[in-house]
């Protein structure tokens, strides 16, 4: 199963809507359905069904032994990975709770790496990807909208991480919760 440990922005669904339709008309955009967009803690692959039971509890103990208690994050304004000269990834950044989300990401990643998991290829960056670029041909719509989208997207009490398997199909992804971990 494909697997990633997230942050659900499920409860922002409508904000993230609304953000969205900065971007609806730009050609090669493709949105995120907003009840599945997430702040991606760990990304880990194909994993097999007999290593869950103690993947989860390796999660369960990185997540206890982060530190975090369930706090609020605040989130707003637009970004793109990798530059927003060569787009491929549009995101709504994190203004309030991103030291949380990043001790959750640190502790998760030493774990999961000691577990045999591949290290992550690149520095966290706490973000909620919101549409990704297919081709440039509304890249200037697009980076209009990045410079003049600044507002509060919304404010989300976190209080759980998710082990959420993903099923890629035509239609996008399907995400199913596997394991809920409580702050």
């Amino acid at each position: 199963m494909r697997l990633f440990v997230s942050v659900d922005l499920d409860g922002l669904a409508g904000e993230i809507a609304d953000v969205q339709e900065t971007i609806a008309d730009a050609s090669g955009v493709r949105r995120t359905d907003p009840g599945n967009v997430h702040v991606t803690l760990k990304f880990l692959g194909e994993v097999e069904d007999e290593r869950v039971p103690d993947l989860a509890a390796e999660l369960a103990e990185a997540i206890d032994g982060a530190g975090v208690d369930s706090f609020t994050a605040t989130f707003g304004g637009l970004g793109a990975f990798p530059s927003e000269e060569y787009i491929r990834v549009l995101w709504v950044g994190i203004r309030e709770g991103g030291d949380e989300l990043a001790r959750l990401h640190e502790a998760i990643e030493d774990r999961t790496t000691e577990m045999g998991f591949d290290p992550a290829d690149h520095e966290f960056t706490p973000h909620a990807t919101i549409a990704r670029m297919d081709h440039a041909g509304g890249k200037e719509r697009v980076q209009r909208a990045l410079r003049e989208t600044d507002r509060t997207v919304g404010t989300l009490d976190v209080n759980e991480v998710r082990l959420t398997e993903s099923v890629l199909d035509d239609d996008g992804p399907e995400y199913t919760t596997v394991k809920r971990f409580e702050l």
